[in-house]
This record gives C-alpha cells, structure tokens and sequence, in this order.
C-alpha cells in the first residue's frame, strides 16, 4: 500500500490503489442491521407485552423507543460528525448499538427495555448517518456507484425482511432472540472496522451549544414523527403536527439550522432531497397496502402474502450492484432517473388491478418496481454525496437519510387516509394510486439539476463518473 505524506490526501478522496471494499461491506453490513432494526420488534410487541407483563400500548414503545431518537437526531449527529474522527465514531456507534442490544434482549422489565431501546436508538442515529460517508470515502471517485449501491441496496432490504426475520425468531426463540440476533453483525462489523480503518483524531464531546441545537430539533422532530404515526387512529395527531413546527422553525433559523440548509441550497441537493422523500413515502405507502389488502381483504395466508411481497426485496437486492456499475460508467443522474421511472412504472401498474389480486400478479408488478428502486438507490445517494463539500458529508449524509426516514413514515399515514377517504374496494384503489403519485414525483425531482457555480460541480462530478472503465 502507497504512503502518503499527512497533508497529501484530500478529505473524501481516496487515492488510487487505496480502494477499501471491506469498509465498504462494513458499511452495507451496518445500514442492514440498522433498518432491520426499525420493523424487526413490530411482530414480537404482543409477546413482549405478555412477558413483561405490561399493557400492549406499553409494549409498543420497543418500537418507538428506537425510532425516535434515531429520525431525532439525525441532523445534530450529522454536524457533530463532521468534526470527529471516522473511526472512533464508528467504534463506539457499533460497539454501543451491540451492547444496547443485549442489554434490550436481558431486560427484567418494561422501563429497562425502553430505555435501552432509547439509547440504541441514540447510536442508530450515528450509524445511519457514518454509512453513506464511510462508502463515500473508503473508494475513488470513480467506482462511488458501485460502493454507494452497498449500503443503498442492503439497508432498505433490512427494513424489508425485518418482520419476516422477527416472525422466525419470535416462533422458535422466543421474543428476546429478535434482540440478540443482530449482535453477530455488530462483533464482525467491529473487527473488521479495527483492522481496516487508519486511526483518527477520536471523538469530542458536543458542546452546550450543540446539545441546546440537538435538543431543539430532536423534540420537533419527535413531535413530527409521533403525529404522522398516531395519525391514523388518534384525533390528537394534528395537536402534535402544530407542536413541531414552533422548535423546528428556531432551529432552522439559528446557528444550528442555517448551516445545514445553506449547504444544501448551495450543492442544488433541495430537489433530490425531495425526490429521496418520494420514494420512501410511494415505497412504503404500497408495502402498507399491499400486505394488509392481501391479508384482510383477500385472505391471503400470511405466508403467501410474505412471499409475495419478498419480490419487491428481491428485484431491488438483484438490481442494486447493476445500478452501481451503471452509475460508474454512464453517470449517476441519468441511472437514478431511469430507476424511478420504473419503480414509478410498476407501482402505476399495481393501480388498475382492483378485484384481480392474484399473488403471481402482485408479485411480477413489485418484482418491476424492485429493480426500479434498486437501479435508482446506488446513483441517488452517490448524486446526492458527491454534491456535498468534503467538510460536510456527514451533514449532507444525516439530511438524506431524514428525508428518507420521513419518507417511510409519512407514506403510511397517507396511504390510510386516502383509504379511509375513499372507501371499501376504491380505498386500496386510492392508496395505491397515492403511492404511484409519490413514485412518479420522484422522477422529475432527481432529473432537476442544480444552478449556478453547484452545477459546475455536478457536471465535473458527471463526467469524472461516466469516463468508460477498461
């Protein structure tokens, strides 16, 4: 391997010879358990009410007690991380998401299980944030498609097999296993993260400052979050939606806020921004409909309705790395636009089915949008990553991943009210339409390109990608 002189490397880029592809793995590693993370307890909250004996409104904070603080904090944690070193964060992130875990899948009682789970969620937060910036740094410019589709492709497949994962495990070893089971991933990251990063500066704590920001805009988001998500069955939701914007709109004009949007004003990333929340809502929206539709309404099996919709998870995890290559050669933009046109496509096509809901036919139809959404996750994140200043990838990085976060919750507070509007039959009708909607705003969005002395950047950024590999 080359030496380099401490002044040589330039931060972000990774010199020729130098490409880390197990940094790379450890960074899709990590996406992967921390989005199984997010649906993997939803199938083990009854029995966990049951063995804590507890109320299943209590129990349902092992889900909330995760999502929380990881979609709170993720704009503080991206700031914070723009002036630590990468490796001791991602030590301590991976090593304190472990333990936290164990600690959840050993609690004698419910205040012990949140508040693990709260504090997992606080190092979920910096994970979500350090594995896009990790992929973006461990190769050359040249080869970002391909190492950005890793942790693009693997953690939304994490989100997806969550509860089928949790369902095995809750059947066999009961509700603690789906707490235990990700702790072989954290020890492999771990080892391999010591061995192949270089040391670093270490860590510094969050000055008053930045705590008063992280609470600031920890709370509004909270509040956001927990309105889209009682929005379905609580009249209070609205209540909650208003509580959020009072510390949300300090935030963002203070200190703390107007940085951020600077940044991405500045790197023209608003739009893809946009379209990152899109496809989340449009994704999570169908994956809503699909299931319950299927099983309610149709009574399909659970079983045929999980293999069913695994064909979506499967197009995506078989398009992901062609997406990446693609991205490499021919440039991200045009292979982002591409893929959320035919996810946008299949999810279009989902709309007319109305009575004939046969599984074979769903699945074909997800199976579209899969590839779609596999093609367009790599290229996108690249787009967006590459736009971003070298000082401020973690920033940019922690603003995707809360658009994206968002995306995934308001896609099924929206689906239920475009049901319920509706009604019987037209009501899946109207929500699947919703979320072709969101699928087809995505497009547009990702085409757009940014103006003025940010699209100069872009376009070098363009060409470096789409020079032919030999």
């Amino acid at each position: 391997m080359t030496r380099h002189s401490p002044g040589s490397r330039q931060p972000g880029r990774t010199p020729v010879g130098e490409d880390r592809w197990l940094l790379v793995a450890v960074a899709g590693l990590l996406s992967f358990v921390a989005m199984l993370d997010m649906n993997i307890v939803n199938v083990a909250l009854a029995d966990i009410a049951a063995g804590l004996h507890v109320s299943a409104a209590t129990a349902q904070w092992a889900v909330l007690g995760y999502q929380l603080p990881v979609v709170a904090l993720l704009l503080p944690v991206g700031r914070w991380l723009d002036g630590v070193g990468a490796r001791s964060a991602v030590l301590t992130a991976t090593a304190g998401f472990g333990l936290c875990s164990a600690l959840a899948a050993t609690a004698p009682w419910a205040a012990w299980l949140i508040a693990a789970r709260l504090a997992q969620g606080a190092f979920g937060a910096v994970l979500f944030v350090l594995m896009p910036v990790l992929a973006l740094r461990s190769v050359r410019p040249e080869l970002r498609g391909r190492a950005m589709s890793v942790p693009a492709t693997l953690g939304p497949l994490g989100a997806v097999t969550g509860p089928a994962v949790g369902g095995l495990l809750l059947d066999h070893l009961g509700w603690r296993s789906v707490f235990l089971v990700k702790l072989p991933f954290c020890l492999l990251a771990l080892v391999a993260a010591w061995r192949a990063m270089p040391a670093d500066g270490g860590l510094r704590r969050p000055d008053r400052r930045a705590t008063a920001e992280a609470l600031l805009v920890g709370s509004g988001v909270a509040a956001l979050l927990l309105a889209l998500t009682t929005a379905p069955r609580s009249a209070w939701w609205p209540a909650l939606a208003l509580a959020a914007v009072p510390p949300l709109w300090w935030w963002l004009r203070g200190p703390g806020g107007r940085p951020v949007t600077g940044v991405l004003r500045a790197a023209g990333l608003l739009p893809a921004h946009a379209a990152v929340l899109a496809s989340a809502a449009g994704f999570a929206a169908m994956h809503y409909v699909v299931a319950l539709h299927l099983q309610r309404d149709d009574g399909v099996s659970a079983t045929t309705t999980g293999l069913t919709v695994l064909a979506f998870p499967l197009g995506m995890g078989l398009a992901g790395p062609v997406g990446g290559r693609l991205a490499d050669r021919y440039g991200p933009r045009p292979v982002a636009v591409g893929g959320a046109a035919l996810t946008a496509t299949g999810l279009l096509l989902l709309v007319p089915l109305e009575g004939d809901w046969s599984p074979w036919g769903v699945a074909w139809r997800l199976a579209v949008a899969g590839i779609g959404m596999g093609l367009q996750g790599g290229p996108t994140q690249t787009l967006v990553m590459a736009a971003a200043p070298p000082d401020r990838t973690a920033t940019v990085g922690s603003s995707v991943q809360l658009a994206r976060s968002l995306g995934f919750t308001l896609g099924p507070a929206l689906a239920t009210a475009a049901w319920a509007s509706a009604g019987g039959a037209g009501g899946v009708t109207a929500g699947l339409a919703l979320a072709a909607v969101a699928a087809c705003l995505a497009v547009p969005l990702l085409a757009l390109r940014a103006r003025g002395p940010a699209l100069a950047r872009r376009k070098s950024t363009d060409a470096a990608s789409a020079a032919p590999r030999p």
